[in-house]
């Protein structure tokens, strides 16, 4: 099993969950984030001043997969996220991290059947 962290675009989020439904992909936690990496932020304009935001809005998607499901919804994600056809700057990331145990709290599945 692994733990799929992804940040994307707030904008790229409705399109991501949708192509993640069609493959079968139905649980997903989804969490607002703010961050920057190579865009070290960008200027804004309020009220005709301009001023640095040093830190973007994301969203955070947790997922977790068997290993089966594992490669296309990175495919998925890395697909419906991008803003282009080659991707940009700023698209996000994916991060994957292992999963040693899963348990349902209400019920007394463990392991893979409890994802």
């Amino acid at each position: 099993m692994k733990m799929i962290l992804a940040l994307i675009q707030p904008t790229r989020l409705q399109s991501v969950r949708e192509a993640l439904l069609r493959i079968g992909v139905e649980r997903m936690t989804v969490c607002d984030a703010q961050g920057f990496g190579r865009q070290r932020g960008q200027p804004e304009m309020y009220r005709g001043m301009e001023y640095a935001t040093n830190l973007l809005r994301k969203v955070a998607l947790e997922i977790t997969v068997n290993d089966d499901f594992f490669e296309r919804t990175v495919a998925t994600i890395q697909e419906a996220a991008r803003t282009g056809p080659d991707g940009s700057i700023g698209d996000g990331k994916i991060l994957v991290l292992p999963v040693h145990e899963t348990i349902q709290i209400g019920g007394v599945v463990r392991g893979p059947e409890a994802v």
